[in-house]
């Protein structure tokens, strides 16, 4: 007798109300567990998802509740529904887990879309033979079937594994690395830099832990793993040493603080703020839209300009030239108020304007301000300054001379007549 007919037969021995009230009043808590503990919680939660239902948490304690009350039931009669229900479940909380993970860890990825319908169809093909009583033949079959990888043979069944092993051990790295950085990082480490460097290198501690017991649980023998580490070094030291030597610069730059996301730098002549420090590259946005992507190795080893390392206050200059009869101190006292009159430049430190050199066509002023915010440009705030210069030059009928030259010519030039015309 199969499965199947194993399962019609409960059912008309036992007629099936049994299981029906017991899964319903196992819902029923279920449901008022979940709703009870996820009134409040955030709409991105894992456990809790957008509604009651939606997250890890109702299928778990389902599995859970259903688990339970087959056990107590089959000490009375056979519950064939609860025996199914229980593989159902079970495909739910794994298809819940890596759904609810991946769209957190990715919220706009289709290749993290690709893999959660992946690993549910395969879910629920377990399920339906466990369901059948074929998983223990399959997965007999399966271990028959044995592929040679140079002198070792492997199974099928061990290279499936292995797989499943490994995606879930990384979506479980994924969750445990987002809720420390959520629950842990974002409370007691306020830069946001040390913040990151922090999350990344528990995921990568975490990842690679996860990865040696996946392997380790397939029957992996983890001391061969040595000599392609050896492999690994020689590869780096050789092959891989630009590559290498931008990730060790990025944990460099997060660690030392010289960089910081929102820093306004100028690299290699760009000049713009600092969007994201990745382990390999820096991400820097110019006002005009720009994005350039910057080697960690650079920021290292070349000069780069942290216009917000110290003080985010940094200082721009003009210069105003203006006639020799005008009155220098009338002239200082209208570039400053000329400088005061923008809203961005700073009133301490006060505006200042000097006379910088007794020019050629006329009095050289420099006048220098200060602003607390490059980020939003230099530019912009330097045409404003010069405008309001220039009206109020104007308004005062203080010349603005032109640039003046004296032709001086040697010798006598004959002025030929030009020829007469009949």
């Amino acid at each position: 007798m199969n499965a199947i007919d194993t399962l019609l037969h409960d059912l008309e021995k036992t007629g099936g109300l049994t299981d029906v009230v017991v899964l319903l009043v196992c819902l029923t808590l279920a449901f008022g567990a979940c709703w009870r503990a996820g009134r409040g919680q955030p709409k991105e939660s894992i456990w809790f998802g957008r509604s009651v239902v939606d997250g890890l948490l109702f299928p778990v304690v389902l599995l859970v509740l259903v688990y339970a009350a087959k056990l107590w039931v089959n000490h009375y009669q056979v519950a064939p529904l609860l025996r199914v229900a229980i593989p159902v479940l079970t495909s739910l909380v794994v298809i819940r887990f890596l759904a609810r993970v991946l769209t957190t860890a990715f919220p706009a990825s289709a290749l993290a879309r690709l893999a959660e319908r992946l690993f549910s169809w395969m879910a629920w093909i377990a399920a339906i033979l466990w369901i059948l009583g074929v998983l223990p033949e399959v997965r007999s079959e399966l271990d028959a079937i044995h592929l040679a990888f140079g002198k070792s043979n492997v199974s099928v069944l061990t290279l499936i594994e292995g797989t499943l092993s490994s995606g879930a051990m990384l979506v479980l790295v994924l969750w445990v690395s987002a809720t420390l950085e959520r629950r842990i990082l974002q409370q007691s480490v306020n830069d946001l830099s040390l913040r990151k460097v922090a999350a990344n290198a528990i995921r990568a501690v975490l990842l690679l832990v996860g990865m040696l017991f996946a392997l380790s649980a397939v029957g992996v023998d983890l001391t061969a793993l040595s000599v392609m580490g050896g492999a690994l070094g020689v590869g780096i030291g050789f092959g891989l040493q630009k590559l290498a030597a931008n990730y060790v610069s990025g944990f460099v730059i997060l660690f030392e603080r010289s960089l910081r996301i929102g820093d306004t730098v100028k690299v290699d002549g760009f000049e713009g703020t600092v969007m994201d420090i990745k382990t390999r590259y820096t991400l820097i946005r110019s006002l005009s839209g720009k994005e350039c992507i910057v080697p960690n190795e650079k920021l290292i080893t070349e000069r780069v300009e942290n216009f917000s390392l110290a003080d985010p206050r940094i200082v721009l200059s003009t210069t105003v030239t203006v006639g020799y009869d005008s009155d220098p101190d009338q002239v200082s006292a209208m570039l400053e108020a000329c400088a005061l009159s923008a809203a961005r430049v700073l009133k301490d430190p006060a505006p200042g304007a000097r006379l910088a050199k007794l020019g050629a066509d006329g009095l050289d002023y420099e006048l220098l301000f200060w602003i607390g915010d490059p980020e939003n440009g230099q530019l912009n705030v330097r045409s404003e300054v010069n405008t309001a210069v220039l009206k109020a030059l104007r308004t005062a009928n203080i010349d603005i001379p032109y640039p003046q030259r004296v032709l001086h010519l040697k010798g006598a030039i004959p002025v030929t007549a030009p020829p007469a015309t009949s």
